[in-house]
């Protein structure tokens, strides 16, 4: 038997004993069976129409969004969760970020956003670097526990640092290194920023490859142009470069070779302990004119109170927000965002719908929360961290919905981040109603555990669950809705074309809605305090919170 079959069998064995002694009540089936396919794809269609304008923060389709999301706990009959109010303010700074002079390097010149953008985080009106000193900082990684620091022994302090993505876990393959082919958030791009400003760096320019980031550049066109949004400087109380940027893995060879470097040569030497950083002998220079907004967006939170434990709350979380719109040849293009996230923002009102379908509370509460700006770096879910509406030693786990399952019926269900807490022996038990059992993510090199709402709870200590879909389909008829959806999920994500479809995997959603309704009733019903794993990177403030 292998590592994975044990500790799958582990799982099921532990979350056997979970509810024992507690009977479900009587109209569980009911609640259960409550799921609405057709309300569920009227709710989607709604939320991802033209209508709707991509629901973008602070817009009317934030509006639209929100009060929908209001009306619909307020008609179930659910508790504000926010003290008497249904929302909780948001303050963001968009700012937008207008190209006034295109990044050269050398008499290398880039086209933005064929091959570059550049952005910035300052509240300046003019951010620039004037031939600014490039040095190759391999995976700009400063990590003791892993004895690795990539920013030893070179001042990179007023420079410009180039950086590849990912980690050399992934690189290299090397289960021994880092976490091996399971992306570490030493791996994300977001950190890779934040520590190029933790030392003194004026820029940072991080070479996109499709493979390692785990998206095209087409993503880093769409998600990396018009406006950003971002918390106050107040909220995050951190250092930012000059300018962010990133640059397409074509020029980034030509930039090499005007170094008189090999790409390829130096990139597998960034794989080494022994690695240290290269001076390129080159400068960059780039400038980028800010325009800022202040403005609030709104989390919704909604609560279902305990029937005896009411100060304890089971989470779900699912972002509502989506990338708005653009203008494209002097025509509108909108990012409706079917999948992501108008399945998981209609979830969470049918998740509800569920709970109220019982005869009797479950004994803890339920909290059901909508963020906002996910995808902008969680900051939604980021602002909650910072000011939950309940002492994060309260929540008891976390369930988030990002993009419910659409191709289709599984006899599996995928965790993102699998064996990293004790939550996955609730899901296994409501896997087994479905005669499903749990499997690791197939990519875990692409880093999603570090990539939605979750992790903003997560990082706090907070145990949280990010799982759904799966890779074996039910049957035949299954698997051919699988192939043909997955085809559009793998194209359209963050694009135009992620649109409300009549041909989605319908059962699959709706099997899924139903596995996480009674992982979430599970937990609410348990006297068990479900913690992360030994070796997990949250598992010491976890300990710390419960103390």
């Amino acid at each position: 038997m292998t590592k994975l079959s044990i500790l799958n069998a582990s799982l099921l064995l532990t979350a056997s004993t979970l509810v024992s002694g507690f009977a479900m009540a009587n109209n569980f089936d009911k609640a259960y069976n409550s799921f609405d396919t057709t309300k569920i794809k009227a709710d989607i269609k709604l939320l991802s129409s033209d209508e709707f304008g991509g629901r973008e923060p602070s817009t009317q389709g934030e509006t639209l969004t929100t009060n929908l999301l209001i009306k619909e706990f307020k008609r179930l009959g659910l508790a504000p969760g926010n003290g008497d109010s249904y929302t909780q303010a948001v303050p963001l700074v968009s700012i937008t970020s207008t190209t006034t002079e295109n990044l050269t390097i050398g008499d290398i010149e880039f086209e933005f956003p064929k091959n570059f953008v550049a952005s910035s985080r300052k509240m300046d009106k003019q951010s620039s670097l004037k031939s600014s000193d490039l040095v190759f900082v391999g995976y700009g990684i400063n990590a003791p526990e892993y004895q690795w620091n990539d920013y030893d022994n070179v001042d990179v302090k007023g420079k410009t640092v180039v950086i590849l993505v990912n980690d050399p876990g992934y690189a290299t393959q090397d289960s021994k290194l880092f976490d091996g082919n399971t992306m570490t958030y030493y791996g994300r791009w977001t950190y890779k920023y934040e520590e190029a400003a933790r030392q003194g760096a004026a820029g940072a320019i991080i070479i996109h490859e499709t493979k390692p980031a785990s998206y095209g550049w087409n993503v880093i066109e769409s998600s990396w142009t018009g406006a950003q949004y971002h918390l106050p400087a107040s909220e995050v109380n951190e250092a930012t470069v000059d300018v962010e940027m990133w640059i397409s893995n074509d020029k980034a060879i030509e930039l090499f070779k005007k170094s008189n470097q090999d790409f390829e040569t130096l990139k597998k030497s960034a794989a080494n302990r022994s690695f240290k950083a290269v001076p390129l002998g080159l400068s960059a220079s780039v400038s980028v004119e800010n325009t800022f907004e202040r403005s609030n967006s709104n989390n919704v939170i909604a609560t279902i109170k305990g029937s005896e434990k009411p100060d304890e709350h089971v989470v779900y979380m699912a972002h509502w927000d989506h990338l708005g719109s653009t203008i494209v040849d002097g025509k509108r293009e909108i990012y409706n965002g079917a999948h992501d996230n108008a399945t998981g923002t209609a979830g969470l009102v049918h998740i509800a719908n569920a709970y109220k379908k019982l005869n009797k509370a479950p004994k803890r509460s339920i909290t059901i929360i909508g963020v906002t700006a996910e995808e902008q770096g969680r900051l939604g879910s980021r602002y909650f961290a910072n000011h939950p509406t309940m002492p994060l030693n309260k929540i008891v786990g976390l369930v988030n919905m990002d993009s419910l399952d659409i191709t289709g019926l599984k006899t599996d269900v995928t965790v993102v981040g699998y064996g990293k807490s004790a939550l996955e022996a609730y899901l296994a038990k409501a896997a087994k109603r479905q005669n499903r059992t749990l499997s690791p993510e197939l990519t875990p090199e692409r880093g999603y555990y570090y990539r939605s709402d979750h992790f903003s709870l997560a990082k706090k200590g907070v145990p949280a669950l990010s799982a759904g879909g799966g890779s074996k389909w039910l049957n035949a008829e299954q698997k051919a809705i699988g192939d043909k959806v997955s085809a559009m999920v793998a194209k359209c994500y963050h694009q135009t074309c992620d649109e409300y479809d009549e041909n989605f995997g319908w059962e699959g959603m709706i099997a899924e809605l139903q596995l996480f309704f009674e992982t979430g009733y599970l937990l609410a019903n348990s006297e068990e305090w479900p913690n992360w794993n030994e070796g997990t990177e949250f598992k010491a403030l976890r300990d710390a919170m419960m103390q």
